[in-house]
């Protein structure tokens, strides 16, 4: 008979802070990049007659004490979309399932933002005056979280095709309404874009040299937020796994520049330089990958105290 945990929402939250959130997915995508770790190809499921996504993702990082297998949810037929998941917790040493973190889609939000938190680290400018951001789901919300646990921002600017969306995330995160996606991104330091968009919002004309970008939206076939030609003209091209962002990223939509792409992994350890002068035009691509579920996870269960309650299966 095992043992198991269930962690709600709530415990979850109080667990895991942006900060050591960030911390927990560099040394993934390190472990990742170094080859120490497992992760399987995304399972994506459709429910077309609700509007459902749904992605299954799993991942084990090497001397870990447990894998992670991971289920979230968006189901757009309603409004405002129904938001969920969970994360079943195993250990690695026999399989047996040693935790339910029923957080409801909270920890992917939390990682996701993080991983932005760690691109900014390495890839952003020093001074970031102004930062658009293109989208108004939570993922707006987090990845300004995550930015300022790492740089010091100046304006913060939202933009979303519903105005009364984008007119809540711009108060939530302290920001202003822009008309259009130009008005936006025109003279932004720091460009985050996370829609469901199939076709591209940002244009490259738009894009002074010095700035960075990070892309959260597009993590499936077809999903695209930036011009190509951004890609092409990116002094750094960042990936968080080279491999799916090549099938679901960015960078299915500019394949002839994958041989420049990086992984952050590979950043992060120092292999490869990041952000080397104020001029260069940096991009990450980020599709999310298992293995921050599992740091994030991993993380969770180490603070989490004696929160939760403990069933027998």
């Amino acid at each position: 008979m095992a043992t198991v945990r269930i962690l709600r929402a709530a415990d979850v939250r109080s667990a895991l802070s942006m900060t050591a959130c960030i911390d927990a997915v560099e040394a993934a995508f390190i472990s990742y990049s170094a080859g120490e770790a497992e992760l399987p190809s995304v399972i994506h499921l459709e429910v077309p007659e609700a509007q459902g996504v749904i992605h299954v993702k799993a991942g084990h990082l090497h001397g870990a004490p447990a894998y992670a297998v991971k289920v979230a949810s968006g189901f757009y037929a309603q409004d405002p979309p129904a938001i969920d998941g969970m994360v079943v917790v195993f250990d690695a040493s026999t399989g047996a399932p040693t935790a339910f973190l029923l957080d409801g889609g909270s920890l992917t939000d939390l990682r996701t933002g993080a991983a932005g938190g760690v691109a900014a680290r390495w890839l952003a400018p020093e001074r970031v005056d102004a930062v658009a951001v293109i989208g108004t789901s939570i993922q707006a919300r987090k990845q300004i979280e995550a930015l300022r646990s790492v740089r010091g921002i100046g304006e913060v600017r939202v933009w979303g095709r519903n105005a009364e969306r984008a007119g809540k995330a711009a108060a939530d995160v302290g920001g202003v309404v822009a008309s259009n996606v130009e008005d936006a991104v025109r003279g932004a330091t720091l460009i985050v874009t996370c829609t469901a968009s199939t076709e591209p919002l940002v244009r490259s004309d738009w894009i002074d040299d010095g700035t960075h970008i990070t892309a959260v939206g597009s993590d499936g076939v077809g999903k695209q937020e930036l011009d190509p030609e951004l890609l092409r003209r990116a002094d750094v091209l960042a990936v968080d796994s080279l491999d799916q962002c090549k099938r679901l990223g960015e960078l299915q939509h500019a394949l002839d520049v994958e041989d420049r792409a990086v992984e952050l992994g590979r950043i992060c350890a120092g292999e490869v330089p990041g952000r080397t002068d104020e001029g260069q035009l940096t991009i990450c691509d980020l599709t999310g990958v298992g293995v921050q579920d599992v740091a994030a996870a991993n993380a969770v269960l180490a603070n989490a105290g004696d929160a939760g309650e403990t069933v027998q299966l």
